[in-house]
């Protein structure tokens, strides 16, 4: 490699141990040669995707973190059967990021990357340095920034993979439970551009102004005493029977398909199994850990499943491409992401931090930048 490569790498670990206390600390690691279709990505920032969360900070509270050397731990107060596979394990973490390719293996497809700005999806992105597949890298258009190349896997993939699960189901509009998040504003984006009903479910008023703002029919408020009617009114006006849900728990999913069924069931004969038409709920996040709640009101023509956007890229296999090239034109526009904070690797693992972008809070999402 290079003599500019260092020989080693700053990254982000996460360890959990089998009396219950969860590290986030910062290592040293190898950088490896590249092999022949890999490249060695030097990156300039990953987000803190609401997925990560699940490794980096496990079941711990947020708020318990306290500061180490260079680390952050908490106690983990139940629950550790399910994580007892990762015990003394210190794993890395972070979905994607962006960077800069400054090493690459042997074949065309890697030596054509080197030089290049690429989004990446690894795994491992919380660090200065990182092998990626190939066929792991988004190449940029040229002037690219990285940061604007960081989120380019997670939210865009899934906010594109939702709309064409809409289409292969034979669903014509939609409705999705974060309205106002990243993936959510994207998801507007895209249903704006290609004329599709879209409802956004938020949770504040000041939510409802964004996103009319830019350009949203539909927003409704969840903690508005007018919710109900407001979402019915506009399932009425959409014809909206399937919804993407990021919260999983409590009884939102269900008050939809019950207001589906209602709008569905309008005018017509009284039939004790409900309507006829397919209500479609997909729980793709988990916002709220508990129980996902259904009351029956909705008839027997309905289905709650989970979504994962892994196997939905599988399932659409080398199609997947379209997809794949519609971020790489649009990445400051349809797909551009907005960040409330950006963290140096040493400010990943300050409890106050931790505590801030765990919340997941809207409009206040996490960038990490290891080079800073």
């Amino acid at each position: 490699m290079s003599d500019t490569v260092p020989a080693t790498t700053r990254e982000i670990r996460s360890t959990v141990t089998e009396d219950g206390i969860l590290t986030i600390d910062i290592r040293e690691a190898d950088v490896p040669e590249p092999g022949p279709d890999q490249v060695l990505v030097r990156i300039e920032a990953a987000p803190i995707n609401p997925s990560d969360l699940g490794l980096l900070v496990a079941n711990a509270d947020p708020a318990s973190f306290s500061a180490g050397d260079g680390s952050a731990s908490a106690p983990i107060p139940e629950g550790l059967g399910a994580l007892a596979a990762r015990f003394g394990m210190p794993m890395v973490a972070g979905n994607e990021g962006g960077g800069v390719v400054v090493a690459a293996g042997s074949s065309d497809a890697a030596q054509a990357l080197v030089g290049k700005t690429v989004g990446f999806v690894s795994g491992d992105a919380y660090a200065e340095y990182r092998l990626v597949h190939v066929m792991g890298c988004l190449p940029m258009p040229d002037g690219t920034d990285p940061v604007d190349a960081a989120a380019s896997f997670v939210n865009p993939l899934t906010a594109l993979g939702m709309v064409e699960t809409m289409k292969a189901e034979g669903h014509t509009a939609l409705i999705h439970t974060v309205g106002a998040s990243n993936l959510g504003q994207m998801l507007q984006r895209i249903c704006t551009a290609d004329g599709i009903d879209l409802v956004n479910i938020v949770r504040k008023p000041e939510h409802v102004a964004m996103l009319q703002a830019n350009g949203a029919t539909h927003v409704v408020d969840s903690s508005a005493d007018s919710f109900v009617d407001d979402l019915t009114d506009a399932l009425r006006a959409t014809g909206a029977t399937i919804v993407f849900d990021a919260i999983g728990g409590g009884d939102l999913v269900g008050t939809i398909l019950g207001r589906m069924e209602k709008v569905a069931s309008e005018g017509n004969a009284y039939n004790r199994y409900g309507s006829d038409t397919n209500k479609q709920a997909y729980i793709y996040g988990g916002l709220d850990r508990g129980p996902t709640i259904l009351n029956r009101t909705f008839g027997l023509s309905w289905s709650v499943s989970g979504w994962l956007l892994t196997p939905f890229l599988a399932k659409m296999g080398a199609d997947a491409q379209r997809l794949r090239d519609r971020v790489a034109n649009e990445i400051t526009t349809t797909f551009a992401s907005t960040y409330g904070m950006r963290l140096s690797l040493d400010e990943v693992v300050d409890p106050a931090n931790v505590e801030r972008y765990a919340k997941m809070a809207t409009g206040d999402k996490a960038l990490v930048t290891p080079q800073a």
